[in-house]
């Protein structure tokens, strides 16, 4: 019974460290690799039952009981050749013939031992149990134990070799990969002189430890580096694609909100206008007056500073609607909410600011606001129209006025 503490334990710890390589339904990226290691991870435990239930049938001398174990405990040391062999190849990720050979082999020694197994039921090539329930070994045995380490140690110096081609955490988890073969090696060569100990899973736990210390746990954390920086890519990308709406919905000189926003939001009033839930709206429409002596006469930076003062002028009277810059010296507001119930007293503001500036030879600016009508009006720029007529109406009168 003490024989089957070590596999017990071992067993618990595989569990416990691999739980989530076991379980977990939905693999990664890397989930063909993954999947191999996980087949591998099966294997061991495999060989793990077979090897407490050999521990208990040995116990009470269940001779029968303890045969088939021990086939199946052969079966389970080949399967576990046989996916580590593979899983080595496809982590190691060289497509050469040395790959091959060693993927072939770990086969080979799959099809060898189970034919030995086979063999072994009706000539005792590899062990008997007397009918005292005493595991006797033969040669058999010996030559697969011997197999299996000269594979182990190709597989070790196949890592080996590429581990010289590689660099910072990936040469550590190749170098573990080389290890696990050393140290299996090591304790299946101690196994062939002590078969009555476990130490077959000694070896498997040590590895196991191993493997997922700095395999499993080197991928994770290399993994968790590569989302950080991937989420830091698309953190700078975001900020580029904010920055590049902003140009494209910002005017660059004054602050206000662009054509093309101007145009979406036409578009969102016309939908609105069409679906029938916008019923309270009116649009605003400025128009700076003598930009155009200005430019000729002062320069196109007064200009652009009389432009600057204009927007502020606007803004500080329609401070709660969104103003557009939609031409050279022709601004645009939506009204709504607030602005649109006080747009009269706005208006009235808005032009007594205008006809001191005037007295003064300070910014001058025409307005026209046209209310949206119900039924009537099935468009924004029906609406945009009629502001227009007005602010042009207005723009006469404050010539006139000259």
């Amino acid at each position: 019974m003490y024989y089957s503490i070590i596999s017990i334990l071992a067993l618990i710890i595989l569990v416990i460290l691999n739980h989530e390589t076991l379980f977990k339904k939905n693999l990664n990226k890397n989930r063909p690799l993954q999947k191999s290691y996980r087949l591998f991870l099966f294997s061991i435990i495999a060989y793990y039952i077979t090897d407490i239930l050999w521990g208990i049938f040995d116990h009470f001398h269940l001779s029968v009981a303890s045969f088939i174990d021990t086939e199946l405990y052969f079966v389970a040391m080949a399967i576990g050749i046989l996916f580590w062999t593979r899983y080595v190849v496809a982590y190691l990720r060289e497509r050469n013939i040395y790959g091959a050979i060693l993927h072939y082999a770990g086969i080979g020694f799959f099809a060898g031992v189970t034919v030995m197994v086979i063999i072994n039921i009706f000539a005792p090539v590899m062990f008997r149990i007397d009918e005292e329930g005493n595991y006797i070994t033969t040669a058999g045995r010996y030559i697969i134990l011997i197999t299996q380490i000269i594979l182990l140690l190709l597989t070790s110096v196949y890592a080996t070799i590429i581990t010289v081609k590689t660099i910072g955490s990936i040469k550590q988890r190749h170098m573990a990969i080389a290890f696990f073969g050393i140290i299996m090696l090591v304790f299946i060569f101690i196994q062939l002189f002590k078969p009555d100990l476990p130490l077959y899973a000694m070896g498997y736990l040590t590895g196991s430890c191993l493997l997922h210390s700095f395999v499993i746990g080197g991928e994770k954390a290399s993994y968790r580096k590569e989302l950080e920086a991937a989420l830091k890519r698309e953190d700078k990308q975001l900020k580029e694609l904010q920055t590049a709406w902003d140009a494209a919905y910002t005017d660059a000189m004054t602050g206000a909100k662009s054509k093309l926003a101007f145009l979406e939001e036409s578009d969102r009033l016309d939908k609105e206008i069409a679906d029938g839930t916008i019923q309270k709206m009116a649009i605003a429409l400025f128009d700076v007056n003598g930009l155009k002596i200005i430019n000729d006469t002062m320069g196109h930076d007064t200009g652009d500073e009389y432009i600057k003062k204009a927007f502020v002028i606007i803004c500080k009277h329609f401070n709660k609607s969104p103003v557009f810059r939609t031409g050279g010296d022709e601004f645009v507001a939506v009204l709504e909410g607030d602005d649109y119930c006080d747009r009269q007293d706005l208006i009235n503001s808005f032009n007594e600011e205008v006809e001191m500036n005037k007295t003064r030879g300070e910014v001058v600016i025409s307005l026209g606001v046209a209310d949206y009508r119900q039924g009537v009006d099935h468009s924004c720029k029906k609406i945009f129209d009629r502001a227009d007529a007005l602010m042009y109406r207005r723009k006469e009168e404050l010539k006139r006025e000259e």
